[in-house]
């Protein structure tokens, strides 16, 4: 399926320089091996700001150098800062809700997961704070949409349900199935803090979300980072977090409301919030401090055209060292998310090292803290190394490790551009399809480094792999890539192994290799659809591509 064969012709053709005659090898095992050693305990999961990062980043750029790469840094270094916010809950979060006149201790990861505040302040103490139901919390013009109403919300916590208002009935103002930006957890923080609210408790259910409790236990009880903002209270507010959806339901009856008929009711444009008859306590002290993390860069010139540039990315940090599972591991190793998509990054770049040059030059960007809002790679965007306007293309690689073979392949989320449109093209030569994002409801273009640059106008994709699989069809990789999801995702479990099927690996390699320096080796610059909402910001570049 072409998504805009039309548009890739409209732009320019790709007229690649002539490639190696052979198609480079991939070492399987090497990059395995990589995965292991960045997924070890040795690297206590990777987490900014702690010496496990020294470590990643140590490790990434000698592999890096080895490989042949240029230093791709400010001022020829391996190393991009990154100022962050760092923040961290001091002790134990004092947590309680009055819910219809009776007391409720609530433990901070069973029932509730809060966040450190990324406010800036060193300390949170709201007493009795109103809890005030506001639906899916989205405000948006552009399509007729308002959940608040004009409410006076200051100073309140607004309980709020995960994705979009479309996601139960499949079809409305909010595209269907396909969740947009207003669906994620991010944006309700954000528009709660324009509300003035002092807090944000989404509901967590497992089919909207995409993933189980546990998920978001891990993700948001440890270390929380931010860029650095001139007024952090305008994105944030004190209280963030999640609930349980049983708490919920608590919640409801106790204000005379049944959970699912408001669920229904927050699905039409007239809904308005509705007060609960209870009230949220939390009280405990906030460590905040800034801290430098680093991107890592390595580059290899382009011989005809340097300052032209294809930039391969993948994130090399996870969530370090947290809540211990049910075995006592506290170790969140991410071997998958995403020591693979940085074991690939480093494979490609040895790959295009040792072949002949291409046109363009091409980066490889190992991002930091992206498990904590994709906020190294949005560093880079608004900090890039090497101007956008003239990045041909980002291809970002996230838990790229599939389970098997695959007839397939996929990205993040929906996406209309020539880039794809190009990968396409690469993988009809391979003998290989393309399958759109098979489960678009959970917001993936959001969720990957890729979307920042997107954001800021630059062709950018984010690669999956293929679900149709060579042994077991699509039942069998769906089933697959659904247990890795409830089983392993942002938990201790995902770990490398040795029984992994990796004959996935050097046919995605191959594609993605072939894709990039098709755009390397080209005069073309890949546009976005007429209707995406990036192609404005790319348009204002214009002028400064060739």
């Amino acid at each position: 399926m072409r998504h805009l064969s039309i548009l890739l012709a409209a732009t320019a053709l790709f007229t690649p320089a002539l490639s190696p005659a052979a198609p480079p090898k991939f070492d399987t095992a090497r990059v395995s091996q990589d995965v292991k050693t960045l997924s070890s305990d040795a690297f206590e999961g990777r987490a900014p700001a702690t010496p496990a990062e020294a470590k990643t980043v140590d490790f990434i750029s000698r592999q890096m150098k080895a490989a042949g790469l240029q230093p791709g840094g400010p001022g020829g270094t391996w190393t991009q800062d990154v100022p962050l916010l760092k923040s961290d809950i001091v002790g134990a979060p004092a947590l309680s809700m009055t819910i219809g006149g009776a007391p409720r201790t609530l433990s901070q990861g069973d029932e509730i997961a809060v966040r450190a505040a990324l406010t800036g302040q060193d300390r949170v103490d709201l007493k009795g704070a109103q809890l005030v139901f506001a639906g899916y919390g989205v405000k948006a013009p552009e399509r007729g949409w308002d959940d608040f109403k004009g409410t006076d919300l200051k100073g309140k916590v607004l309980v709020v349900l995960v994705n979009d208002p479309d996601f139960e009935g499949g079809e409305g103002d909010f595209g269907g199935k396909t969740m947009t930006y207003y669906g994620r957890w991010t944006y309700k923080y954000e528009e709660g803090a324009r509300q003035g609210a002092a807090g944000v408790l989404v509901i967590h259910e497992y089919a909207p979300a995409s993933y189980g409790w546990a998920t978001v236990k891990n993700s948001n009880t440890n270390t929380m980072f931010d860029i650095v903002r001139a007024d952090p209270k305008a994105e944030h507010v004190p209280v963030e977090g999640w609930i349980q959806r049983d708490l919920a339901a608590v919640l409801f009856k106790a204000a005379g409301l049944d959970f699912d008929a408001m669920k229904a009711a927050a699905r039409k444009k007239d809904f308005k919030p509705v007060p609960l008859n209870a009230t949220l306590d939390a009280s405990y002290a906030v460590k905040a401090e800034t801290i430098v993390s680093k991107n890592v860069l390595g580059r290899l010139p382009g011989k005809k055209h340097p300052n032209e540039t294809v930039v391969y990315s993948a994130h090399w940090d996870h969530l370090g060292v947290g809540l211990p599972d049910a075995k006592g591991d506290r170790i969140y190793n991410g071997a998958k998310d995403n020591a693979s998509g940085v074991a690939a990054l480093l494979e490609l770049g040895r790959a295009f090292a040792k072949a002949p040059r291409t046109d363009r030059s091409i980066v490889f960007l190992a991002v930091t803290a992206e498990e904590k809002g994709l906020l190294g790679s949005e560093y880079y965007a608004a900090n890039p190394v090497y101007p956008l306007a003239t990045t041909a293309g980002v291809i970002n690689m996230d838990s790229i490790f599939g389970e098997g073979a695959a007839k397939d392949y996929t990205i993040s989320g929906v996406a209309k551009l020539g880039l794809l449109d190009l990968l396409i093209a690469e993988g009809t030569k391979l003998g290989r399809s393309y399958t759109p994002d098979p489960r678009t409801e959970t917001g993936g273009f959001y969720r990957s480094d890729h979307f920042t640059l997107a954001k800021q106008g630059v062709p950018a994709i984010s690669f999956k792999p293929g679900r149709d699989l060579a042994n077991g069809g699509v039942e069998r990789g769906a089933a697959l890539a659904d247990a890795y999801t409830r089983d392993r995702y942002h938990q201790p479990a995902d770990e490398w192994s040795a029984d992994w099927d990796l004959s996935a690996l050097g046919p995605d390699l191959t594609l993605l290799y072939n894709t990039g320096r098709a755009l390397a080796d080209s005069r073309s610059w890949p546009e976005w659809s007429a209707d995406s909402e990036f192609k404005a910001k790319r348009d204002e570049t214009a002028s400064q591509r060739k």
